[in-house]
């Protein structure tokens, strides 16, 4: 098992398992990367993982708020561990590739509704479209 990873786990009360510190792991090092492509690399390295512990241990870690779900319109949910500060996605209309983009204002949230009806708004999330420079030479 990775320490950094069995002792962040434990810092956010998550019970450590093989499994979970594989997820974690994959996730860290495949930012933005699918449940599937998850599953396929903690495969590679366990030997063995179901969808379902997958999707269980990916759910664990977004709720203790090691890993953040994002799922731009028409695209299977995308997980990374960039967590905790205010950042948005590019999202190549052609590949799907993603990447981060920081947030032109820096606080959480950086944009604000016209109206909030009533909301205590903690954060926005913008994906922002487009062609990456790979897709737009083709």
């Amino acid at each position: 098992m990775t320490p950094a990873a069995t002792e962040l786990l434990r810092r956010h009360g998550v019970q450590v398992t093989t499994q979970r510190v594989a997820i974690l792991d994959s996730v860290e090092n495949h930012p933005h990367c699918t449940a599937d492509a998850v599953e396929t690399d903690v495969n590679a390295r366990l030997g063995s993982i179901s969808h379902q512990a997958v999707y269980d241990g990916l759910h664990a870690l977004v709720e203790h708020g090691l890993v953040r779900r994002i799922q731009p319109s028409g695209s299977p949910a995308r997980f990374e561990t960039r967590t905790g500060d205010n950042h948005h996605h590019l999202v190549c209309r052609a590949c799907g590739r993603m990447v981060d983009v920081d947030c032109a204002t820096g606080q959480a949230p950086c944009l604000e509704p016209s109206d909030a009806a009533g909301y205590e708004v903690d954060e926005a999330e913008v994906v922002f479209w487009g062609h990456c420079p790979d897709c737009r030479t083709h």
